[in-house]
């Protein structure tokens, strides 16, 4: 059972929303405003947010900029739910930090089935692999996989946990190239329509989070990423996505 927040200013949408997610299993919290919605996550805690992007106060885009530039609660997944189903639209929700973007008219069966995708998205391949125990080291990377922290030459460093999750995927499959549908697949947990922008707008930031060890991350042109086999290998297959 998760506790989810849901920010949807339709009435009868955000009913068929509560009722479904509660006979889920879920525990339901719901607004039909941003703002009331955001004080509400300065004192309660939650597993995940879905938010609607045209609110009648202020845009979900605005709520989610918050959501993820708040210590509490960055780490939150939020999945958006909105008509606006341009692709530079979805691009600019994940740029936010949004981890699935779901487009109305949706069936309710598949809403489900991703947001569930969306909360097991805690446990990574690597972590299955790795003793809990165990700090994973790679040159000047660490990975904690139980605790979900990553320091880069002894400095810690604050990813989402889409981004971890696509770190340490890439990482577990290292030396193998992961095409851009592979990974749309298996990080995000369902199809993106092979929204390749939303793939490349990860890594670039995911990149630039890691520093030097960015390097790591390797771009095989034509085809997806790679993480290199040894950290000695890093920079001699990378180029700009």
């Amino acid at each position: 059972m998760a506790r989810i927040l849901v920010i949807e200013d339709e009435p009868d949408l955000r009913q068929v929303l509560e009722y479904n997610l509660r006979d889920a299993g879920h525990e339901v919290t719901s607004f039909a405003e941003g703002r009331p919605a955001l004080a509400w996550t300065e004192r309660e805690s939650m597993d995940l947010v879905l938010l609607d992007l045209m609110l009648p106060d202020i845009s979900g885009l605005e709520v989610c900029r918050t959501l993820k530039g708040n210590p509490r609660t960055r780490e939150v997944p939020v999945v958006m739910v909105t008509a606006r189903g341009e692709e530079i639209d979805r691009v600019v929700g994940f740029e936010l930090g949004a981890d699935d973007y779901v487009v109305k008219p949706f069936s309710v069966r598949e809403l489900l089935l991703r947001l569930r995708a969306v909360l097991r998205r805690g446990v990574s391949p690597a972590e299955e692999a790795a003793p809990a125990t165990a700090p994973i080291r790679f040159g000047a990377l660490t990975l904690d996989v139980a605790a979900h922290r990553v320091w880069v030459d002894g400095n810690e460093v604050s990813l989402t946990p889409l981004e971890f999750k696509l770190l340490t995927t890439l990482y577990d499959r290292r030396n193998r190239v992961q095409s851009r549908g592979a990974l749309l697949d298996d990080v995000w947990g369902a199809s993106q329509e092979n929204i390749t922008r939303t793939i490349d707008t990860h890594v670039k930031r995911l990149r630039e989070k890691l520093g030097p060890v960015g390097a790591y991350i390797e771009t095989v042109r034509g085809v997806g990423y790679r993480f290199v086999g040894s950290p000695l290998e890093a920079g001699k297959l990378r180029e700009a996505p």
